[in-house]
């Protein structure tokens, strides 16, 4: 029983967690709806502003319980502000506020494991409870990192979907007339509707272009923070199109149909792997149901003759 009250510990707090982090970068069909139209129809109603207000302030004061005092000096870039920025959240308070979360859900673990056992009697001072009860801070501590983790891969993996479609799109622009940076402002609002993340940071790097950031460094900016290699290897190709004269749309359209082809393989490796992970489901869950239609009348039927026949 003590086992099934910390299994509804870790899965309550693991939803408010993915909740809270995942609000910044879901992309819904009706996300997406909205985000075509001029204005929003429906505004967030008060009483979840003052509560969404209240706890951003909680979680800016439980920040600093586990920011590392090393990063706060330093002048560039932290890799926890890195990790962020790949997964969506472009917001300054974005660290501390996940800070904050880490802290709060490790309590709020600890809190809970320690009430279900206050209610059923089970607390007692030994070796295993205070065992369980360091697991419980440590996965509630450790939670909002893989929430960080998947919300990261699963925005790489839009982008990595819609990059070879931007580059042709870039290659259009380029080839009736427009400049590379004009390109890179205009696919970024064409692929609003399909890709958001996509959309997003390229609208970032067209605004450190007009800001006066070189278009190498711009570039750079851009695939620190996604951080795909294949993002890495389109810079570089802009770069050096760029550096020696090459024809940017012949590199555009090359790289396009590469990407591609590593998206047709992928594709179908994930197929050829799906023959082998429906043999688990098969073999424990459909199998034996159908042997026991199969051949449950057959045995009930030889165990009603051959057990009078042994008796005698």
């Amino acid at each position: 029983m003590i086992f099934l009250i910390y299994a509804l510990v870790f899965i309550s707090a693991g939803g408010v967690a993915y909740y809270f982090l995942g609000r910044g970068i879901s992309r819904s069909t009706r996300d997406r709806i909205e985000y075509a139209l001029p204005a929003r129809l429906h505004e967030t109603p008060s009483w979840f502003e003052r509560v969404l207000s209240l706890l951003v302030s909680v979680l800016d004061k439980l920040s600093p319980l586990a920011a590392d005092p090393r990063q706060s000096t330093t002048p560039d870039i932290s890799p926890l502000k890195l990790k962020l920025i790949r997964a969506g959240f472009q917001s300054i308070r974005a660290s501390w506020l996940f800070l904050g979360a880490k802290v709060l859900l490790a309590f709020l673990s600890l809190t809970l494991a320690l009430t279900a056992l206050f209610v059923f009697n089970r607390f007692a001072v030994s070796s295993m409870v205070l065992l369980m009860l360091l697991l419980c801070f440590s996965l509630g501590f450790y939670l909002p990192d893989f929430v960080l983790s998947r919300l990261t891969v699963r925005r790489q993996q839009l982008i990595f979907n819609a990059f070879p479609d931007v580059l042709d799109l870039m290659r259009m622009c380029v080839q009736s007339g427009l400049g590379l940076d004009q390109s890179l402002d205009r696919v970024g609002k064409e692929i609003g509707l399909t890709c958001r993340p996509l959309s997003d940071e390229l609208e970032m790097t067209g605004l450190e272009l007009r800001a006066g950031v070189s278009r190498s460094d711009a570039l750079r900016n851009l695939s620190s923070r996604i951080g795909l290699s294949d993002v890495d290897t389109f810079v570089v190709t802009l770069i050096q199109s760029d550096r020696f004269g090459n024809s940017v749309s012949d590199a555009l359209a090359i790289y396009a149909d590469a990407l591609r082809s590593k998206r047709r393989i992928a594709s179908e490796e994930l197929a050829a792997k799906l023959p082998i992970k429906l043999m688990i489901p098969l073999i424990f869950c459909i199998f034996p149901s159908l042997l026991t239609v199969l051949l449950g009348p057959a045995i009930v039927h030889i165990h009603n003759r051959l057990v009078p026949i042994l008796s005698n």
